[in-house]
């Protein structure tokens, strides 16, 4: 089981109550997720950053799912977006997705994106303890 590490009596909260730190038992299998981005199985991008989250979430959960691994095995989220507004989308999205798993996140803001339309960009470290 993951050990989340926030420690908001010793140091500054992060602005979305992302942990400090996520510990990985001994023992755990990782999972690094190649960075997904909000294109469905036919190759279409949805126009809104929201929209992009919701397919990203689904991706991610894709994969987490092949390597018998949910949400809550999430270490840390790596987000790429054009916009800081995008972040209160990814905020929203993944709140849902996490009920109440808050993992180790960093938000990075990018020019642009190689794949036309493509507004966001998540990757994923998950551990899982079996």
């Amino acid at each position: 089981m993951l050990k989340v590490h926030t420690l908001n009596d010793q140091i500054c909260p992060h602005f979305n109550d992302a942990a400090h730190g996520v510990e990985i038992p001994p023992g755990a299998r990782l999972l690094f997720t190649n960075g997904q981005v909000g294109a469905r199985p036919d190759g279409s991008v949805p126009e809104s950053p929201s929209e992009q989250l919701e397919v990203i979430f689904e991706r991610l959960k894709a994969v987490l799912t092949a390597s018998d691994m949910g949400f809550a095995d999430v270490v840390r989220f790596t987000v790429y977006a054009t916009d800081m507004d995008y972040f209160d989308d990814f905020q929203r999205v993944s709140a849902r997705e996490l009920a109440g798993h808050k993992p180790a996140a960093i938000l990075l803001l990018v020019d642009s994106f190689p794949r036309p339309g493509v507004q966001v960009e998540v990757e994923a470290i998950a551990a899982k303890a079996d």
